[in-house]
């Protein structure tokens, strides 16, 4: 009997707020059927509507049946490759959804805890992109749009699974691409390809690295 295949879910979101491009999904796509540490790297592509994004992850989620899960979403206006901490329970939208819904103050899942904390070894994450001259840092927080909407989801399933070992997850937001840079004039970017290489070494962490690295990501702010 051979063994089951081992699958890393990379997810990221189609093109939001009028914009023609997301660099989420363009770097995921790049990805697709990459083989890293004797696994297959799945891309798929998740709406930028509250609700339906959930409804896509379970799918895919059911579908490849992952042994790390990478969700993608665009921070513009970061510098860096930015693992985040902590997703929170609650969807507060400056913008409508490409569905037109705009929530206000609601809970990403009803009944469930304030917050979770990625499964990632994400400071190692962190050391090994910049040890690649790649930049990175940690941060604290996910937003309350879409992108925190199906990081709390994620980890919410993760964690009904009751085996956190079985199956690690977490969130990373990428900047503008140079052609959005280019559109917000004063905005960082970073390219593509610079994009790719960073979640190269951030999936290779991620599937290697079991403890996370003691060092401080800390911010005043």
């Amino acid at each position: 009997m051979s063994e089951p295949a081992v699958n890393v879910l990379l997810t990221g979101f189609e093109p939001f707020d009028k914009d023609p491009v997301n660099p989420s999904w363009e770097v995921a796509r790049a990805l697709d059927g990459w083989v890293c540490e004797g696994a297959t790297v799945r891309a798929v592509q998740l709406p930028c509507v509250f609700g339906k994004a959930i409804e896509q992850l379970d799918a895919a989620l059911l579908q490849w049946q992952p042994t790390l899960v990478i969700s993608l979403g665009l921070a513009g206006g970061r510098v860096d490759i930015t693992p985040e901490r902590v997703a929170i329970n609650m969807d507060d939208a400056r913008i409508p959804d490409n569905g037109g819904q705009q929530p206000v103050d609601a809970p990403a899942v009803s009944g469930g805890p304030a917050a979770y904390f990625s499964t990632l070894p994400l400071k190692a994450i962190v050391r090994d992109l910049r040890a690649q001259g790649l930049p990175a840092s940690v941060s604290n927080t996910a937003g309350t749009f879409v992108c925190n909407h199906i990081f709390y989801a994620l980890m919410h399933r993760l964690a009904k699974r009751g085996d956190p070992s079985r199956t690690r997850g977490g969130f990373v937001h990428v900047p503008y691409l140079p052609e959005q840079a280019a559109r917000n004039p004063g905005a960082p970017s970073m390219a593509l390809a610079t994009q790719v290489q960073a979640l190269r070494v951030l999936i290779e962490t991620a599937l290697t690295v079991k403890n996370d690295v003691r060092e401080t990501a800390g911010q005043l702010h």
